[in-house]
């Protein structure tokens, strides 16, 4: 009789292969997912990933590559500590004037922080000094005009963009209105009803005509955000409008607007500075960039260095914050890397 005990033919059609390769299929899938396993949990060991960064880490990291942001921000470091301490600089009285220096010689570059290092003007004061102590009034005026449009725009801008409707039409068209007066020429319609020009009166002239970028800005920022899901389920779990805008809304929306107000700083430097050369914005007894150089244009040819000096530190400044600027919105915006 035939024998029943035939052998059993496996998945290839291979006789006598099959219990066994059935065995050592379950192994191999056992070892696949056991080496899956481990794989999985070697890659959540935190010494094996990589921590994730927020916005503002990722843009230092960006910022600490570029030179361009190191070349400014060291610029910048050494005019802030002048303006904030410039007797770390000279130990001279810029006011002090001495008529037997009048126009004495030009720069001696062989004395370094001296007080004839920059020669003198036609009042006999040093240049030097008045340099120096010229960066206190230009670069206050510059950052409290930014944080004063920063502010002030923001905060129109973000009324505007989150409220919408007629709210947004009638800050929108308050803000052209605005808008189609040039900074410089509301800067001097304004300042001349002032008798006694000071920092802040200048400030308060600046702030009153320069606010209108940082509302377009946020308007734009905020009108984009306020779509986001994130937004939309803030908004379902009963958050009110103050946390919405001020916990969800303005951190993803100052990004830009420190770029501009970062470039718009240099801008303020030189408004202030090209009202005080026309005689609008400070004066004697303030020291400042400006008015150095609209006393000392009068004489431009018996002493251009009195000129010169406080026309470069003015152009350094306004330099380095544009670099500055340029530097942030590259770190901010991954789209421009």
């Amino acid at each position: 009789m035939p024998d029943n005990k035939t052998p059993q033919a496996g998945p290839a059609g291979v006789a006598g292969t099959g219990p066994s390769t059935a065995a050592g299929l379950a192994d191999a899938s056992n070892a696949s997912v056991a080496s899956a396993a481990e794989v999985i949990a070697e890659a959540g060991k935190p010494e094996s990933r990589e921590k994730a960064r927020s916005l503002g880490q990722d843009a230092w990291r960006e910022l600490r590559r570029n030179w361009i942001f190191w070349v400014s921000g060291v610029l910048l470091v050494l005019l802030i500590l002048m303006a904030a301490w410039p007797s770390l600089f000279t130990d001279v009285d810029p006011r002090h004037a001495d008529l037997r220096n009048h126009y004495l010689g030009g720069p001696q570059w062989s004395h370094f922080f001296q007080e004839d290092w920059f020669g003198y003007n036609v009042q006999g004061q040093s240049v030097y000094a008045r340099t120096v102590y010229g960066a206190r009034a230009s670069i206050i005026v510059g950052v409290c005009v930014t944080i004063a449009v920063t502010v002030l725009g923001g905060i129109i801008g973000m009324i505007a963009g989150y409220f919408g409707g007629w709210v947004d039409t009638v800050l929108s068209r308050l803000t052209d209105v605005f808008f189609g007066i040039p900074l410089l020429l509301g800067g001097l319609v304004l300042l001349q009803a002032f008798t006694n020009r000071t920092v802040w009166t200048v400030t308060f002239a600046l702030t009153a005509f320069g606010w209108m970028q940082i509302a377009r800005v946020m308007r734009g920022a905020v009108i984009t955000q306020k779509q986001a899901d994130f937004v939309t389920a803030a908004r379902a779990l009963g958050a009110g409008t103050n946390r919405i805008l001020f916990r969800h809304i303005l951190p993803n929306v100052l990004g830009p607007v420190i770029v501009v107000a970062t470039i718009a700083l240099g801008g303020y430097i030189a408004t202030e500075a090209t009202l005080s050369y026309l005689g609008i914005g400070l004066k004697d007894p303030t020291v400042s960039w400006g008015v150095d150089i609209s006393a000392a244009q009068k004489d431009v040819r018996d002493g251009p260095h009195a000129l010169m000096m406080p026309a470069s530190f003015l152009s350094l400044t306004v330099l380095a914050f544009i670099l500055l600027g340029d530097a942030v919105r590259d770190a901010l915006d991954p789209k421009l890397r």
